[in-house]
């Protein structure tokens, strides 16, 4: 590993992740370890990719740097499992014996980096700090989409249909009228669609409907 000084900073969010580190040879571990710590990120170790899907993980910013050649599941069968995990953490590949197709075929995966041994610190730093970084937003997008669904599974047939006619465009007659209601019911629902939706405006409530993914209704 290069002497180089860390010189990353990191933000008080990355701060909260973890570091993982799966790597068969305890020397590199050791000096990863080091680094890691110096620069204000937790570290977590693992000798092989088993004994790290062994360990319990919760949704947290981190990311994994990942030894390509491991004595059981390789670096890239890993990438792979942990491919199909909703939030799945970003892997930055280190190995001494890398190739040009396997580096493609990482990126492509979605790896963040696939760096080559002797490992330069500033590269590796840099690389983890985009990788909890692209972390750290995945799990708030995550979070944020998980509360749109959530105060949307609580509205009424009839709101759900207020919120797609007024996100479309319709002022509130006009609503009114394919409703079959009155507008000062039409009112009355829209405003239960901004507190259960907690949007702060019209053009939040905009947003979250492209969010969701929701289909505009159809007029009649």
């Amino acid at each position: 590993m290069s002497d180089a000084e860390p010189a990353t900073e990191i933000s008080s969010r990355q701060a909260e992740a973890t570091v993982f580190i799966v790597d068969d040879d305890i020397s590199v571990r050791e000096s990863l370890v080091a680094l890691v710590n110096f620069a204000g990120w937790r570290v977590l170790t693992f000798p092989t990719a088993q004994a790290f899907l062994d360990h319990p993980r919760t949704p947290q910013p981190g990311c994994l740097v990942l030894d390509v050649s491991l004595p059981d599941l390789n670096g890239l069968e890993l990438q792979e499992r942990l491919g199909q995990e909703e939030l799945a953490l970003p892997i930055i590949f280190i190995t001494g014996h890398g190739d040009i197709p396997m580096s493609v075929g990482a990126i492509k995966a979605g790896a963040i980096e696939f760096l080559t041994k002797p490992l330069e610190n500033d590269v590796l730093l840099a690389a983890i700090a985009e990788a909890v970084e692209s972390s750290a937003a995945a799990i708030e997008a995550h979070s944020t989409h998980e509360q749109l669904r959530e105060g949307y599974k609580h509205l009424t047939e009839r709101e759900r249909q207020v919120l797609a006619l007024i996100t479309a465009g319709l002022m509130n007659k006009q609503v009114a009228f394919e409703l079959g209601i009155s507008e000062v019911t039409v009112k009355a629902h829209r405003g239960q669609v901004m507190r259960k939706m907690h949007a702060r405006s019209f053009a939040d409530l905009v947003n979250m409907v492209s969010m969701l993914g929701l289909s505009p209704m159809r007029r009649r």
